[in-house]
């Protein structure tokens, strides 16, 4: 582009008035997220269990296929949090009814019922999308609340082009309409329909799919805005982009109305400014099960988390396949499960961890048997992430906190290191670990740069790198390279299969020698919103690397079931005394009673 126009600003509007426009100003560049979050709402935390692993797939058909996944996932002692039930669970004619069809889901409240006994969580995906035909299209159309363009052809239109542009791809196809979030009124029937017809069976959260709206999907821009309008405050092309934003508004402060102690939790498509107030999760929509696609995430991981919300996922495996791998060619078997487990592995350290596809099937046992490379390595990362749970919830709490982001690009944190600027197939997860995902088939090494003026260690061996540089990292099938930074202070916790256990269990700290660190331990009960209230838990931790001595600070705060004492196990990692990672060693172990308490590593 010419000079002039590289070194300036251009905005325009097809449809805008007037503009205004906020320039958000930081000392680093969290400060510019804390600027926005002050804008446009600060993130809440997300109740803990979301931060475990959900398991889904494009879909469960019947009630017991879905409970048949979490007595598996429980009898193989693999980790598990949520269970998914994507659309289409009710009947074929009743899009929008809220309603089962009970054939294939005789009993949904049984259903919830035994996910919870199983101590899991159950998700339920609702569209703002309904059939005519149905009560709830009826009464959101009674107060104008439904965009009646969607199905009102023209009046010449020949039956092929009504199938072709009017109707879904559900059946024999059938019209449909998203209804005007805009409309006062018909936000809140919609919220009150949504908690009457499922609410009221205590499902744990709500993923508001298709919150563009993707009403046809090949549309012109043009037909989009002109179908979904008019809005209650004005013509659709000046706000239909908005429209993921006022949807999960109003589903967001329906449900904290519905259950006022319970953080609520939503899954969304698509996003608008501010869309972080609302306990709201955006995954990066059908991408496709591909490497490209892959590599492509966690650039885009980084950049959204850089845009100010914290909490972002993906599907593990890609969402659509290409027919060699829907077909399970044997030709290409071997692919499809690298793809898997090279996904898997960037899912545990990603914010939220989450798997989901199109067939085959994606739960770790059915993507391999037991013991194979595939579910050995998967079967790995999910422990781990489970045993890493004391740091991520606390990343989870500095986001609201202090307006913290989870997925980091590397230039946050080393914004003098120009090289690190430019490195966008790495990042950080949270402020300790170097992660550099795997996104080719049959690679078992690549390079990864380690930003300059400090020291790095590898997760697995304990071998320590001078920062500055970029090394040739080791990536075996089962392994992508982590690597933990100096002075890094990582809590770790016991064992557990789902986020309800090992509450008040020992604590290992694994310390990273090399610089000074400090870590300030979160804790509270995990679901309510109490800690808005102060019922939260601080450990304040502090390493000095020319002392070798740790403190452990005196314990601030409190929360309703908090154990007043806890094992605190510590174990030393340092530079040229390469140690493998083992979660269980300890070097020194302290009865902390929440008093201050200072351990010295070295003599």
């Amino acid at each position: 582009m010419p000079d002039a126009d590289r070194h300036s600003l251009t905005l325009s509007s097809e449809v805008g008035k007037a503009l205004d426009y906020y320039f958000i100003a930081g000392d680093s560049m969290d400060g510019v997220i804390s600027g926005y979050r002050t804008l446009t709402g600060k993130a809440p935390i997300l109740p803990k269990w979301a931060y475990g692993f959900w398991q889904s797939r494009q879909r469960y058909n019947t009630q017991d296929e879905l409970l048949g996944v979490v007595r598996e996932y429980r009898k193989r002692g693999l980790p598990l949090d949520n269970i998914v039930q994507d659309w289409f669970y009710w009947p074929e004619d009743s899009w929008g009814c809220h309603c089962f069809d009970p054939k294939r889901f005789p009993n949904p409240q049984a259903m919830v019922d035994d996910v919870h006994r199983a101590n899991a969580n159950i998700m339920i995906s609702v569209w703002a999308k309904f059939y005519p035909t149905t009560d709830h299209y009826k009464e959101l159309d009674a107060v104008d609340g439904i965009y009646r363009r969607m199905v009102t052809p023209p009046a010449d239109a020949t039956p092929d082009f009504i199938k072709a542009n009017f109707r879904d791809w559900v059946g024999p196809g059938y019209a449909s309409a998203f209804y005007d979030p805009y409309n006062r009124k018909a936000k809140d029937i919609y919220s009150r329909q949504m908690i009457d017809s499922l609410g009221v069976k205590n499902f744990d959260a709500w993923w508001l799919d298709s919150d563009e709206p993707d009403f046809h999907s090949n549309l012109s821009i043009e037909e989009r805005q002109r179908r979904m309008g008019p809005t209650a405050v004005g013509p659709g092309a000046a706000f239909f982009n908005s429209f993921p934003r006022v949807h999960v508004d109003g589903v967001y402060s329906n449900l904290v109305r519905f259950k006022p102690d319970v953080r609520p939790f939503i899954l969304t498509r698509s996003a608008f400014g501010g869309i972080q107030r609302d306990s709201a999760a955006v995954w990066s929509g059908d991408v496709a099960s591909r490497w490209d696609d892959l590599r492509d995430q966690v650039s885009a991981g980084v950049n959204f988390s850089m845009s100010g919300v914290p909490n972002w996922t993906h599907d593990i495996g890609g969402f659509a396949n290409e027919e060699r791998y829907t077909k399970q060619d044997p030709a290409h078997l071997a692919e499809w499960l690298e793809l898997n487990t090279r996904w898997f592995q960037f899912g545990a350290f990603s914010p939220l961890f989450r798997s989901h596809g199109e067939p085959p099937f994606r739960e770790i046992y059915e993507l391999a048997p037991t013991g194979t490379p595939t579910y050995r390595s998967m079967e790995w990362y999910d422990r781990l992430r489970y045993r890493l749970m004391p740091y991520i919830y606390t990343l989870a709490a500095d986001t609201h906190f202090n307006d913290g982001s989870i997925m980091r690009g590397l230039v946050m944190d080393f914004g003098d290191d120009r090289k690190a600027w430019d490195v966008d197939d790495e990042y950080l997860f949270g402020p300790a670990f170097l992660v550099a995902p795997v996104t080719e088939f049959k690679v078992r090494e690549r390079k990864v740069y380690l930003p300059a003026n400090t020291k790095w260690f590898d997760l697995y061996s304990g071998r320590s790198f001078e920062g500055g540089q970029s090394v040739t990292a080791s990536a075996p099938y089962e392994r992508m390279p982590i690597f933990v930074r100096a002075g890094s202070i990582v809590p770790v916790g016991p064992a557990i299969q789902h986020t309800k256990e090992g509450q008040n269990g020992a604590i290992s700290l694994q310390i990273y020698a090399g610089a000074d660190g400090s870590f300030s331990l979160y804790e509270d009960d995990g679901v309510s919103h109490q800690y808005l209230n102060g019922a939260f838990s601080r450990i304040p931790i502090r390493y000095d690397d020319a002392s070798g001595t740790l403190t452990i600070g005196t314990r601030e705060g409190g929360y309703p079931g908090m154990s007043a004492n806890r094992t605190i196990r510590v174990r030393l990692i340092q530079p040229g005394r390469a140690r493998a990672l083992d979660l269980d060693q300890a070097d020194k172990t302290v009865a902390y009673d929440g008093s201050s308490k200072i351990v010295r590593l070295r003599d």
